[in-house]
């Protein structure tokens, strides 16, 4: 199988999942506050139950023998049913059950395709294509903010929007069912020669804390943007740009980052990519309005996939043989981070009348990180 259809396969994957499976629920917010009442509040526990199965899916492929193939389809599979299955009910119980499930299968399919899609393309000598794996999110993301703005368009319910994108999921998950193939060798190709630490050695903790604060500094702004966005400008045809805005950012970034590959290590491009994401976390407060959310988006958005990424790559490099076990423990620290924020936000939302503490603390721990990062790098 050629080089370029194992990433598309990798890049289509990580649509359904991640575009779709984790981050469908944002655009659709704005929308579920309007049919149903949902608080900022109720909003962010049912966040944080993705989060929590994210972190769950993350933890069991740390040691499970499953084949890697079989992980991303049973993945996919369980995202595309969840996903329609969140428009056949109105049971907010329910809700929360099915977004804790498409939480674990996304970390499956994220975890499972990285060292899948990573070992292939290593494999035939086509690294390059990596950013094209990862520019499935973004692609994901714009597929379903602009299933979102269709739905606000017509004035239909936020169900339709659900419905819509289990669909779309679904048939991903059929086209790319049978280019998700085993490794012709069925061994994985051996990862980039590295003075390897041992497992849960000091380094191997620092990007796991760091990837983990990643986690948190970026959810935020990730959960909330099309809702902070409709705090503004009521108008779906304004507001919903939002988050195709976020994704379009997310997609071409990852392309971009690709090439900088050859200039720069994937350690300096995490680095340069929380920084610049902090920037574009406290540019709301900086400048408030439309302006501002909309910058936020393209910072964010432009570097969280980056950020993922270039993580993904440094623990391809630093982990040697225990690899995918550093990327399903760091893909679990990124969703502690996860759950932490949106619960935080539940939380003193209320108290501080919006977003600001929260979006203060997420900037503050991501530029931290970055100098926590430097500090071993150089």
């Amino acid at each position: 199988m050629p080089a370029w259809v194992s990433a598309f396969a990798g890049l289509a994957a990580l649509a359904a999942a991640m575009g779709i499976g984790r981050f469908a629920f944002t655009p659709i917010l704005p929308m579920m506050q309007e049919d149903f009442g949902l608080s900022v509040s109720a909003a962010g526990w049912l966040a944080s139950a993705n989060y929590l199965g994210y972190l769950l899916g993350a933890l069991s492929a740390i040691g499970t023998r499953i084949q890697q193939t079989a992980a991303i389809r049973t993945g996919l599979l369980a995202i595309g049913l969840t996903t329609l299955a969140m428009g056949l009910t109105q049971q907010f119980l329910l809700w929360a059950v099915l977004r804790l499930v498409a939480g674990i299968a996304s970390a499956w399919v994220l975890v499972f395709v990285s060292a899948w899609a990573l070992d292939r393309l290593a494999a035939m000598g086509r690294s390059g294509l990596s950013g094209a794996v990862y520019a499935g999110v973004g692609t994901g993301i714009v597929i379903a903010g602009g299933a979102c703005l269709a739905v606000m368009r017509l004035h239909a319910p936020s169900a339709d929007a659900w419905l819509s994108l289990g669909a779309i999921s679904l048939a991903i998950t059929v086209v790319i069912w049978p280019l998700v193939k085993a490794n012709p060798s069925g061994h994985p190709a051996p990862a980039a020669k590295s003075a390897s630490p041992g497992i849960w050695s000091g380094e191997f903790r620092r990007l796991v804390l760091c990837y983990g604060v990643f986690g948190f500094g970026y959810i935020i702004p990730a959960t909330f943007l099309p809702a902070m966005a409709k705090q503004i400008i009521p108008d779906p045809a304004l507001f919903g740009w939002a988050w195709p805005v976020f994704g379009v950012a997310a997609l071409a970034s990852t392309l971009l980052a690709a090439q900088l590959r050859h200039f720069l290590s994937d350690r300096t491009i995490w680095i340069a990519g929380h920084l610049l994401m902090a920037l574009g976390v406290a540019i709301p407060l900086a400048a408030p309005g439309l302006p501002g959310i909309m910058l936020a988006a393209i910072l964010v958005g432009g570097t969280f996939m980056v950020v993922t990424m270039a993580g993904m790559q440094e623990a391809r490099r630093v982990g040697g043989a225990q690899a995918r076990a550093l990327m399903a423990a760091m893909t679990a620290a990124f969703a502690a981070g996860q759950i932490a924020g949106p619960v935080f936000v539940s939380l003193v939302a209320p108290l501080a009348g919006g977003y600001a503490i929260a979006l203060i603390l997420a900037a503050a721990f991501l530029a931290g990180s970055a100098l926590f990062l430097r500090s071993k790098h150089g």
